[in-house]
């Protein structure tokens, strides 16, 4: 079994961040997005895995070298924003006939990832949504026990059962011919070579999926899904302890996460916030937010923010003796 981790997309519903941090190593909860990836996969015994890169994708080859050494780790680049179907392509040479499990780079589920890579039948991860005009869908028959159509982001959606991005699949032969002939014919939806549409090519051919019921599902593609995800992983964990030496006259309102090398000074942290390791912080107040590594924050009151690395904010401070029957306006 080998897995595939689609990472190089352009992450443009996070611009600006990703116009200098690729989209998988922001982090969340404490950690960055790819592990959250990696880690169950490992644990549930994959040890190969074929990573797609493209924009900034040198960052995340030097970020899975140094922090998984222990991998076999493979890395394609897709120089061309082909879609997810041409980044699974791409990989064809390394997959030799093997099953594969492909999981997209800005996902993370919770789900037996054993019992779906035991299963002896190709496996779609799904989760009903409200609106699922932003993902692929699947339609499941009477008996909830096959899929019987796949639709890449459909307008007028007949189920509101999501793909979650998560594909186990044993017919390799058969998806790498479908996404070889759209490939080959330039046949696209939604101007892109889409995965879901060979899934939907390998179903008319009457191969068989199952649908597998993932119940804790991140979508992490957009700013408000990131940080609604930050603050549900940090509810998640149990409280991270925040070392004294770090803290200087500052309240901290858990659940956080503050890394290594970070000074809190004179503020409030918190509830459901991350910031990333050497940050400096003063006479701040921030909560539901993401602040980057080796920033620096002074007088600022920040909340659903999202902050990258290395970035200096400075806001400013007043000094007032207000007597009764006053109104001030500072905006």
């Amino acid at each position: 079994m080998k897995a595939i981790i689609p990472v190089a997309g352009a992450g443009t519903k996070l611009r600006p961040h990703t116009h200098t941090q690729p989209k998988a190593l922001i982090p969340l909860a404490g950690k960055p997005l790819l592990d959250f990836i990696i880690d169950p996969l490992y644990e549930a015994g994959i040890e190969e895995f074929i990573f797609i890169i493209g924009h900034l994708g040198e960052k995340i080859r030097a970020y899975i070298e140094q922090k998984y050494p222990h991998l076999q780790s493979h890395f394609v680049h897709q120089t061309e924003r082909e879609g997810v179907g041409h980044a699974v392509w791409l990989a064809r040479e390394w997959v030799q006939h093997d099953e594969i499990l492909i999981m997209l780079g800005d996902t993370i589920c919770e789900c037996d990832y054993r019992a779906i890579i035991q299963a002896r039948q190709n496996v779609l991860g799904v989760k009903k949504v409200d609106d699922p005009r932003d993902f692929g869908v699947a339609e499941i028959d009477e008996t909830q026990q096959r899929i019987v159509h796949v639709e890449e982001k459909p307008q007028i959606p007949t189920t509101n059962t999501a793909l979650v991005g998560v594909y186990k699949i044993i017919d390799t032969d058969a998806l790498f011919d479908c996404l070889t002939y759209h490939v080959q014919h330039n046949v696209r939806s939604h101007d892109e070579i889409q995965l879901t549409d060979a899934i939907e090519c390998m179903i008319q051919k009457g191969i068989s999926f199952v649908p597998f019921k993932v119940t804790v599902w991140f979508d992490c593609g957009r700013k408000d899904k990131l940080l609604e995800s930050n603050a549900t992983l940090l509810k998640k964990r149990n409280p991270l302890p925040v070392r004294e030496d770090m803290v200087e006259n500052s309240i901290i309102v858990q659940p956080v996460s503050i890394a290594e090398g970070c000074r809190i000074k004179d503020s409030i942290i918190g509830p459901n916030v991350t910031i990333g390791e050497h940050t400096f912080v003063h006479r701040c107040i921030i909560q539901h937010s993401i602040i980057g590594a080796f920033s620096q924050l002074k007088e600022v009151v920040l909340a659903d923010s999202l902050i990258g690395s290395d970035a200096h904010i400075k806001g400013f401070s007043q000094h007032l003796n207000i007597g009764d029957n006053t109104e001030i306006d500072f905006a």
